[in-house]
């Protein structure tokens, strides 16, 4: 079992170009079809729930997936192998990179990425917010906003908790 975890999720990590949207046709098709772990409701089900939850949606259906065929070294086992091509490739990019850091087009490439980066948080950020506004309408959302950017630039309170706090307020204003 531990085999069959490792290989599909390692095919998922090196094919899986473009990021999470791109890999869960192809955790789909290993779960689902090829290995006959879950049916196609309860994958349906686990997407929905990681969907819910922050970080990349691979590593969280590698995680449970892995758990729940194997337990807590299934769930080690997916992540690892979902994460290992990524890890070999960074590396990699890393010490080629260091081997030019002298040279004025890495400083190019790298000043370059920080707008990219930026515009890409700010998308993800709006459409977080236009999420929340369905969920939770304008003056709550402007008023968690408001909290948090007070709490985290004017109180210096560490963003976790600020986050921990206002997921707890959401949940709470949720029921």
């Amino acid at each position: 079992m531990h085999l069959a975890l490792f290989g599909a999720f390692l095919r998922v990590g090196i094919l899986g170009y473009g990021g999470g949207p791109a890999s869960i046709p192809l955790i789909h098709k290993e779960v689902v079809e090829n290995y006959q772990w879950m049916t196609e409701d309860e994958f349906g089900d686990i997407l929905a729930l990681g969907n819910t939850l922050p970080g990349p949606i691979v590593t969280k259906l590698a995680g449970y997936i892995g758990y729940e065929k194997a337990g807590v070294p299934g769930a080690i086992n997916g992540v690892a192998a979902s994460s290992l091509p990524t890890v070999i490739l960074m590396i990699g990019l890393f010490v080629a990179l260091s081997n030019f850091q002298d040279q004025a087009w890495v400083d190019g490439v790298t000043n370059g990425v920080l707008p990219v980066v930026t515009v890409m948080m700010g998308v993800l950020t709006w459409n977080f917010i236009k999420r929340s506004k369905k969920d939770f309408g304008w003056k709550v959302l402007m008023l968690f906003i408001t909290v948090g950017i007070i709490l985290i630039e004017f109180v210096n309170i560490h963003p976790a908790i600020v986050i921990i706090t206002l997921f707890a307020a959401a949940l709470l204003q949720k029921k």
